[in-house]
């Protein structure tokens, strides 16, 4: 999927790897991998969203090519990754985000970096959260957007009814798959749905999932959006990843990456927020900005939650430009003078 056209006019050229590869990374998973940008510039990588949807060609866009070294991968399970889990006796015992975090250290490890800034949205920012928590010593810089952090008032308020008072006609779509004495628990509901082998049941639901998060992403349709979240192999392991992932917290404790933000104050960090962002309101960002006061707080007043969007794109290209300024890649700038 490539992003809508005003992007054109906010972010970086489109851009293809010069290196791509599959990492085995163990329980019988192999987790894509790509570079684009310069070898030599200054390492980033790119945590996307879900979990379970998988790297765009336009993520890369985020990033001066001739300053940054960008890494994008499929997180376990979707994208090019494999096994992927829309396939039918699909195995989500070794996909958690522990498991997610351990591949980026063996990632960054086989990829020669010995630091890099981690740059991530919505589900992506509680990976990187999780990620520079358990490996502060390796994080140049954090980037991140629509704060989400799997708390129970969080998938609460999306899944459980909370958002359906602004999107009443969406909601109803998406409870119509449940019936009416099992919608006190919608996050369950759709599990036994996704998880049963026949098609004809974990298809449709897989399909009313996805489409939920994508009509009410951003605070203008998205159309093409849409259109892609409900192809049926995305839709049904999107669905089937983040429901897993929500089913068990993101197995962390209560609250947990909030109360350990202070042991990330030492690293440069953006925050980037849409007004109104319906999948991740402003509130969890509200809580991490008070808990890191030293992480620089950007709230778009015009926008949702898509990255896609034209004031969140651009804030977070500000600050992606910003930590490309204050590096000392002396290689970044020879190559970037061998493209003049």
């Amino acid at each position: 999927m490539s992003g809508p056209t005003h992007l054109d006019d906010v972010l970086y050229p489109d851009i293809e790897p010069y290196d791509t590869g599959m990492l085995l990374v163990g329980d019988g998973h192999r987790m894509y991998w790509e570079q684009c940008g310069n070898p030599d510039g200054k390492p980033v990588v790119f945590l996307h969203g879900g979990p379970g949807s998988g790297a765009s060609a336009w993520h890369r866009r985020f990033f001066d090519p001739q300053r940054y070294r960008i890494v994008l991968l499929d997180q376990r399970g979707c994208g090019r990754s494999t096994p992927h889990a829309s396939e039918p006796n699909a195995d989500l015992r070794h996909n958690t985000t522990w498991h997610l975090v351990a591949d980026l250290e063996l990632l960054r490890k086989n990829l020669g970096i010995d630091r890099w800034q981690v740059f991530g949205g919505s589900w992506g920012s509680a990976l990187a959260l999780a990620y520079a928590q358990a490996h502060p010593s390796v994080v140049t810089e954090i980037v991140l957007r629509g704060i989400f952090t799997l708390r129970r008032h969080e998938l609460e308020w999306f899944y459980e009814g909370g958002a359906s008072a602004l999107f009443p006609d969406v909601w109803e779509d998406f409870v119509a798959q449940v019936p009416v004495l099992e919608r006190s628990r919608m996050i369950e509901a759709y599990h036994r749905r996704l998880r049963d082998p026949d098609p004809a049941v974990h298809v449709p639901a897989a399909v009313a999932w996805s489409r939920w998060e994508a009509e009410t992403i951003s605070l203008l349709p998205d159309d093409d959006y849409v259109a892609h979240a409900v192809e049926p192999d995305h839709a049904v392991a999107f669905s089937r990843i983040e429901n897993h992932y929500f089913l068990h917290g993101g197995w962390f404790r209560e609250g947990q990456l909030i109360e350990r933000a202070a042991s990330l104050r030492g690293i440069p960090a953006v925050i980037v927020q849409g007004r109104y962002d319906i999948c991740t309101p402003m509130m969890t960002a509200w809580e991490l900005h008070r808990a890191w006061p030293e992480a620089e707080f950007v709230v778009v007043p015009d926008a949702g939650h898509a990255a896609s969007e034209p004031g969140i794109a651009r804030a977070l290209r500000a600050a992606t430009d910003r930590f490309a300024a204050t590096d000392r890649f002396a290689a970044s700038e020879r190559f970037a003078a061998s493209e003049r």
